[in-house]
């Protein structure tokens, strides 16, 4: 089935321009224009809703007039990348005759077939200077974050050879502690024995008073 011909005049009719700095709220315009002897509904979508605030998002055009959307970009930190992203759509009907009682249910209930639409980009512009700015401070923050990984190699480097370091001088430690310790066990236990051993004088003593003991008890 062919699409129907958008029968709204847009003003502009491709995109809407917005201009930085993107520090405070930027509003682009967009006129709604009906050339027609009919009534016709109006309703703005977009696929950031979160990003817009849309005044007014829908409502009717009479024949012949026409009505102004304020479309305002909310503040937000500005991202080169993200430039002409952002889309918007004006989806339109003729109303019917009468009065209308619900528009939401009146959109909600329209057929495929009778709906018109018309589809519009976002552009984000910066002023040359901004734009410099921006990439300036982009770059430096780069070349910053450069530095900062290699200071960060660097320590951790250093941190690795001192924990060799102090893993070596722990093993030669444990050496030295090793090689000292049997000598001493061996000195103490030289110098035990020689403290237990009793002089031959002793043993000669002893032999001599068994002795008288002995001749005193044969007499």
């Amino acid at each position: 089935m062919a699409k129907n011909e958008q029968v709204l005049i847009l003003e502009p009719g491709n995109e809407l321009k917005f201009r930085g700095p993107f520090v405070d709220v930027v509003t682009a315009n967009l006129k709604l224009s009906n050339p027609t002897a009919r009534k016709v509904c109006f309703k703005v979508k977009t696929t950031a809703p979160k990003r817009y605030c849309v005044r007014p998002n829908s409502g009717l055009i009479k024949p012949k007039e026409s009505v102004t959307v304020a479309v305002m970009l909310q503040p937000f930190e500005y991202d080169p990348a993200e430039k002409n992203k952002h889309k918007f759509m004006v989806q339109t009907m003729f109303a019917p005759d009468g009065e209308i009682e619900s528009h939401d249910l009146l959109w909600k209930d329209v057929s495929p077939e009778n709906l018109m639409d018309s589809k519009l980009k976002c552009v984000f512009e910066m002023p040359t200077t901004e734009v410099n700015n921006v990439e300036v401070e982009l770059r430096k923050a780069s070349d910053e974050n450069k530095k900062m990984m290699q200071e960060i190699c660097q320590l951790r480097d250093e941190n690795t050879q001192l924990k060799d370091e102090r893993v070596r001088l722990r093993r030669v430690a444990m050496t030295e502690t090793i090689s000292s310790t049997p000598q001493s066990s061996s000195s103490q236990s030289s110098t035990s024995g020689q403290g237990t051993a009793l002089p031959p004088i002793v043993y000669l003593l002893a032999a001599l008073l068994v002795g008288l003991l002995l001749g005193k008890l044969l007499l």
